[in-house]
């Protein structure tokens, strides 16, 4: 999908404010100075003054349209570019962790503050850390938003071979929770799926894995400087940069980090407020 809300948010608030402030420093004075002269018309009664005035005081619709609507637009505009955005889950690749229907908030400036549109960073407050769940602007495609979960820093060793996952030559501690139970991806059987604890640097998480995967890519990876290289859960059900490549550091949007509602056919109350590690 290649529209981008961003963009069209800035627009609209950009033109609604300079609207306004246009009719602030002109044309209010002017609205003001009509009605003062009108009020000092003597060959009018009182209640004709009155009524002339305050019809010259009326804002045109264009103005009271952005009067309104510019402050709401501000305010959005500022959250959801620097505290936090809404996204929805829109596959598997992430279960178990995230399901098909979870709508996320990711926090914008976990990863430096930007701006809306151009990305550019203005400030920088942090770097991601192993075991992240992160969402970024796809690398052959950056109108795309992906969620994975950071597997790799700038200069690290990643190898994946016979369903273990190795950083740096170590294999990342994993314990067996037994077959999967829960929805399964559309499109997609879990018959057989395996359950995982996984643990990176601390942030325990569950992953997917399918004994006979039709999917899994096996290789070693050597993270370039300024890059991450990032996985789904869904093991054996992911495109990540095993396929595709590292997520450049500029592509970086933010950090997941509740979900606040879940909607797929209907409303799953048990995950809303769902803390993501």
């Amino acid at each position: 999908m290649d529209f981008d809300f961003a963009l069209l948010l800035v627009v609209l608030t950009a033109v609604t404010g300079v609207v306004w402030l246009f009719d602030w420093l002109l044309l209010a004075r002017r609205r003001a100075h009509r009605a003062d002269t009108i009020k000092a018309m003597t060959a009018l009664t009182e209640e004709e003054r009155e009524a002339r005035a305050r019809t010259a005081l009326q804002e045109s619709v264009p103005v009271e349209y952005a009067r309104s609507f510019f402050p709401v637009l501000l305010v959005i505009l500022l959250f959801r570019s620097f505290i936090a955005e809404p996204f929805k889950i829109p596959s598997g690749s992430m279960m178990p962790t995230l399901l098909v229907g979870d709508f996320i908030l990711v926090n914008k400036f976990a990863y430096g503050l930007r701006l809306p549109v151009l990305n550019t960073k203005i400030l920088d407050v942090g770097e991601p850390k192993r075991g992240d769940v992160f969402v970024f602007r796809y690398p052959q495609n950056p109108k795309e938003d992906y969620i994975k979960r950071v597997i790799g820093l700038p200069g690290d060793e990643i190898t994946y071979r016979n369903k273990i996952l190795y950083v740096n030559g170590k294999a990342v501690e994993e314990t067996g929770l037994g077959a999967y139970t829960g929805p399964a991806e559309p499109g997609h059987r879990m018959d057989g799926a395996q359950v995982k604890r996984e643990n990176l640097d601390g942030i325990e998480h569950r992953i997917l894995e399918l004994p006979q995967a039709w999917g899994a890519k096996e290789g070693s990876w050597t993270v370039p400087s300024g890059h991450f290289f990032a996985m789904g859960d869904n093991r054996d059900n992911s495109a990540d940069s095993r396929f595709w490549g590292f997520v450049p550091e500029e592509n970086l949007v933010g950090k997941a980090f509740v979900i606040w509602m879940n909607w797929d056919g209907g409303i799953d109350f048990s995950r809303i407020g769902t803390i993501i590690h």
